[in-house]
Parts: C-alpha cells; sequence; structure tokens
C-alpha cells in the first residue's frame, strides 16, 4: 500500500503516540508508530492489564499517559449515570472518575455515550448521548466549563443520540450540536466555554452522527457531513465555505469523511457513496457518485461506521453487510469484494480499519483483530486473533448474538479496546515478543 499521498498532517514517522481523539491525531485512522509486529504470535497477544468498566459505546482515546473513556450505569427507568474514566495508561489504574446524570428517554440503541473523549493539554472534552459537554481537567476531573445543548441550543436529540466527538481547532471547540436557528455546529472558546460562533441551520435536517474532521488545503476547513449535506466551515469564523446537497436517507450519516488530497470521501448505509475534489483555490467539483439507494443492491460502497481508506489510485472500504470492498478512485468502480475480515454477511456488520506502515489492522466486530495487506490484487491476510468478546446488542440477527462497536484506540506500542464490561490493554511492540 502507498500511504505517501496523505496530506491531513505531516506524516513524520514516531517512535511512540497517543491517540488524543477518535481515529488518533488527525481522525484519519493513521497510526504512525514503528517497532510494531509484523505477525500476530501463534499463542496471541499479551494482555497488559484488564480493568472493569460500564456500558457505552465510546471508545477510548489517550494522551499524557492517562486513558480516557465513556460508560454509564442505569438508575431506573431511562434514568442513567454517564461517567468518564481517567486510567493510568502503564498499569490501567483508576485515576479519577466523574458522572453525571442523564435521561435517555426516546434513545434507541440506549447503551451509554457514544461519543470518543477528546484530549487537549491539560483538558479533556467529553460529550454525553444526550447533550451534555463537559470541559474537564484531566489531571482530577474536576470541571472548567460546560454546556448543555438541549438547554443552550434547543436541540432536539435525533433517535440514536448525540455522537460526534467535539474537535480542537485552534483555540476553539468545535461541536455537532444540532440546535435550533444557526447552531447545528458550534465553536466555543475550549478555554472558557464562550460561544464563539454558530452555523448552520437545523431548520431542515438532523446532526446526523458523523464526525467532523479538520482539514488543510488552500486553507483550513472544518467538514461536516450532516443529513442534507457536506459542508465545509471556515474554523475561526464559521462561515460556509462550500456545501454539497447530499438528502442522507433516515438521517444516518455516520462514517467520518475520508481525506486524501485532493479528494474528500463520504459513504452512507443506504445512499452509497460520494467523491468530492477540492481545489486550493477553493473550488469544489462532484467527482463522481453512487447511484443505488439500496443498501443490499449496493454499487459503489455503502459503509455504517467504518471510515473508508483512500490509497494512491484505490478506496477500500466496508460495505453494509460487512464486504470488504476495493473501488477506483477515479470512478468509484468495483474492482473486488470480500467477506473475509467480517466473516458473517449481515447487516451492519461493521469493522474499524486502521493504517500502521504498510499494512491495515483491522478490528472486526466480533472482536478479532486481523493484520492485512490491500491492494488492487485482492485482500491478503496475514493473521488475526481473539481480543475481546462481543457485549454489546446488535439490533439485528447476527450469529454471535452481540458486537464490538467501540472504536478502539492505537498508541505506545499497545491497542486499547473496549466492550461493556471490560477495558483491555493489548502489546503490539516488538519488544514485549523476543
Amino acid at each position: 500500500m502507498r500511504f505517501a499521498s496523505l496530506t491531513l498532517y505531516p506524516l513524520f514517522v514516531l517512535a511512540a503516540a497517543d491517540w488524543p481523539e477518535w481515529r488518533g491525531e488527525g481522525r484519519q485512522g493513521v497510526w504512525t508508530e514503528t517497532g510494531i509486529i509484523e505477525r500476530i504470535p501463534t499463542a496471541g497477544l499479551k494482555t497488559t492489564w484488564r480493568v472493569p468498566v460500564r456500558a457505552g459505546y465510546s471508545g477510548p482515546s489517550i494522551a499524557n499517559g492517562r486513558i480516557f473513556v465513556l460508560d454509564h450505569e442505569r438508575i431506573a427507568g431511562s434514568r442513567v449515570k454517564e461517567r468518564i474514566l481517567s486510567l493510568d495508561e502503564r498499569t490501567g489504574r483508576t485515576l479519577w472518575t466523574r458522572q453525571w446524570e442523564s435521561d435517555y428517554r426516546g434513545l434507541d440503541y440506549a447503551n451509554g455515550p457514544r461519543a470518543t473523549p477528546t484530549a487537549d493539554s491539560d483538558r479533556v472534552y467529553v460529550l454525553g448521548a444526550m447533550g451534555a459537554l463537559k470541559c474537564l481537567n484531566t489531571a482530577d476531573g474536576s470541571e472548567v466549563w460546560s454546556a448543555d445543548f438541549v438547554r443552550d441550543f434547543e436541540t432536539g436529540v435525533p433517535a440514536w443520540g448525540m455522537s460526534s466527538a467535539p474537535l480542537i481547532a485552534g483555540n476553539k471547540l468545535i461541536a455537532v450540536a444540532g440546535g435550533k436557528g444557526n447552531a447545528k455546529v458550534v465553536a466555543f472558546d475550549k478555554l472558557t466555554g464562550k460561544v464563539a460562533w454558530r452555523s448552520l441551520s437545523s431548520d431542515d435536517s438532523e446532526p446526523g452522527y458523523s464526525q467532523p474532521v479538520l482539514i488543510r488545503h488552500g486553507r483550513p476547513q472544518v467538514i461536516v457531513w450532516h443529513a442534507t449535506a457536506l459542508a465545509s466551515l471556515d474554523p475561526e469564523t464559521g462561515e460556509l465555505l462550500w456545501s454539497q446537497p447530499f438528502r442522507v436517507t433516515m438521517n444516518t450519516p455516520m462514517a467520518t469523511p475520508s481525506w486524501n488530497a485532493p479528494h474528500l470521501l463520504v459513504s452512507g448505509f443506504f445512499d452509497g457513496a460520494r467523491m468530492m475534489r477540492l481545489e486550493a483555490s477553493g473550488k469544489v467539483h462532484l467527482a463522481w457518485t453512487g447511484r443505488s439507494s439500496s443498501e443490499i443492491k449496493s454499487d459503489t460502497l455503502h459503509s455504517l461506521m467504518s471510515q473508508p481508506v483512500i490509497d494512491g489510485d484505490f478506496i477500500y472500504g466496508i460495505c453494509s453487510y460487512g464486504q470488504l470492498r476495493c473501488l477506483r478512485r477515479s470512478t468509484g468502480e468495483r474492482v473486488w469484494e470480500t467477506q473475509a475480515v467480517t466473516v458473517e454477511k449481515a447487516r451492519n456488520a461493521s469493522a474499524w480499519m486502521i493504517r500502521n506502515g504498510q499494512r491495515v489492522l483491522i478490528l472486526n466486530d466480533r472482536g478479532e483483530l486481523i493484520f492485512a495487506r490491500l491492494s488492487p490484487d485482492g485482500y491478503v491476510e496475514i493473521g488475526r486473533t481473539k481480543v475481546i468478546e462481543p457485549t454489546s446488542p446488535p439490533g439485528a440477527r447476527r450469529e454471535l448474538g452481540a458486537v464490538v462497536w467501540s472504536h478502539p484506540a492505537f498508541a505506545n506500542g499497545h491497542m486499547v479496546v473496549r466492550n461493556d464490561r471490560e477495558l483491555i490493554r493489548v502489546s503490539l511492540s516488538e519488544r514485549d515478543y523476543r
């Protein structure tokens, strides 16, 4: 695989690296560390530690020797306590916890918070499933400032909850708030919580569940994929730079936009993929679009949660029934597909793909970690091993009766992954297998 064309941020090699936000720094699922094992040992991977946690979909983030993850517990009826845990990265020891009450009334898949914590220096930003946003001190969990989307912006929480992890852009924290008026996206001063700007109307659509990303191409842009369009905002002012209409069935934009200059790709479960070509001058063109609106009779790539990989002249992504597909970057034409990654051809079958050097590391929703190489010639599996039990309700008939839907974190030679019972740290460092 060729990753030299990545331009989201400089792709320099680090001996070790943190994972401070959703899909790592830059949100494009690139793990830059070296010294990682080439193959999975026959005896499996070494688990550094296991820590009990409660249920939740939030993936962990890792920064400055600390791990942050969200979970929840039921109080009575729809009332719950959401919680953030801060753990020592090396030992798994709990450093502090903080919790707050919420009401999950009307929430589908009411199994806990969705958004991955965003760590930034001595602060961590967390978002609850019903729109509680908090800035906490990483040293002790004390609250620096907070906001509530429903109270402050009259947000109508969508059926599957608030899922978009807040994004750092300079001195601002940018959140997909889904508020009334022009408050679909809201920027806060990241230190004080003061509202810096509001942008995009919520009058004609829901916010969706996709993650905002920050790209730099000619100028910095915050890319927001919501239920009626793919939009670009100026991170300093909230000004709409451009918008491409894209009405998404059931208000379900979920997968994170994929960026590899000059192309920006989004892919949805029902409505397939759209590829945009961005010019440094600011002009934007629709390069190609899928034509199918069927999850079954799909044409290009119909992703559920998994972000596609754009590599050289090709695209690799997980489709609506778990098929790993290869497409031509220039046209969206399908080159090949395989069911090998997810095993079961089932609705909502999914997997997370992370790039590390010339390969991909894949955690499928069966709790298996896979090392693989992807090319236009096909899928080559280097190895796989079971790392964690699936425990979350799948919402559709599944062979194992449960799934792993939380995104893992990769940092400092290890993978950190959770289910609804435990958070575990597994070594992928060469030095631990000599």
